[in-house]
């Protein structure tokens, strides 16, 4: 039993180097093979081992990856351009006023948010397909959820003020979740979906699973900090980060699930009746939140 113990811990518990370099062939490897749309079974069986395995160093790594995520971030902390970076009024700013860096992030969302209102009217235009339209007054909502907590009243730093902002957001959640629900019943009867064609599809899986996980960690780090544009900032982004996943969920159904109808209609229904719950219950937390402080004001 003991033999067999340290055979499964040299098998999957590696040092660093070995984990990275396992989980970066497992992930390419069945990532070449959808991409290349390589047919031959007993590769397409190995490229599922290989990223099973991948996934499990990747699970056992973990202590070893936040250890190298530490690394990273010391090296670029004390790297002299970082350095010369904090010098400046700007720079020094940025690093230590957690306000100033909320305001820039949600400069950028708003930024993409017209993007992407642009993309899908143009999308529901050519293509003719309402959810595109729906998708787009989805995003007008969460623009004007943005523009909002930029807006800054006679005091910035009033707490009655940010409040009664946190409670708006929450207000909009509510309208923009009705939307979501469009898109989700009209896809599920439609059963159909977005589409990304080529590699698009691959990079928005990793801006998807990335804007979730960085959502979740900005919301637990985030939590504790007493300001409620602050936190109304970053339930706004992971609603926004659901909503990709949910894209991304019937897009990938669309290039490679097969034409099983049930299963699309269960996948797609399964997953946008739970982002819509998820979204629903945060809108309300937010309201009571808001009204429950707003009172002790």
């Amino acid at each position: 039993m003991e033999k067999f113990k340290k055979i499964l811990k040299k098998t999957f518990c590696l040092p660093p180097l070995p984990t990275l370099f396992a989980a970066l062939f497992g992930y390419g490897f069945v990532l070449a093979v959808a991409i290349f749309d390589i047919k031959i079974y007993p590769v397409q069986i190995l490229s599922y081992l290989f990223s099973a395995y991948a996934l499990a160093v990747t699970i056992t790594g973990f202590p070893h990856i936040i250890s190298l995520v530490k690394r990273i971030k010391k090296y670029i902390s004390d790297h002299p351009l970082m350095i010369k970076f904090k010098s400046t009024k700007l720079g020094a700013k940025y690093l230590n006023d957690l306000n100033f860096r909320t305001e820039i992030s949600l400069y950028f969302g708003l930024f993409i948010n017209l993007l992407y209102i642009g993309m899908n009217i143009f999308s529901g235009i050519r293509y003719h397909a309402i959810w595109f339209i729906s998708l787009a007054f989805y995003y007008i909502l969460l623009a004007a959820m943005r523009y909002m907590l930029l807006r800054k009243g006679n005091n910035e730093h009033n707490l009655f003020n940010e409040w009664k902002r946190y409670r708006m957001c929450g207000i909009i959640l509510l309208i923009m979740n009705q939307a979501l629900a469009a898109i989700v019943i009209i896809i599920v009867k439609q059963n159909k979906g977005f589409n990304y064609s080529g590699l698009l599809i691959y990079a928005m899986a990793m801006y998807s699973f990335y804007s979730v996980i960085s959502a979740i960690t900005n919301i637990v780090k985030f939590r504790k900090r007493g300001s409620p544009v602050i936190s109304a900032a970053k339930a706004v982004r992971f609603v926004a980060a659901l909503v990709s996943m949910l894209s991304l969920t019937t897009a990938m159904i669309n290039q490679f699930g097969d034409d099983d109808e049930n299963f699309r209609k269960m996948m797609t229904g399964t997953v946008g009746g739970s982002v819509c719950t998820i979204v629903i219950a945060m809108a309300v937390y937010m309201i009571f939140r808001a009204n429950k402080n707003l009172k002790r004001s």
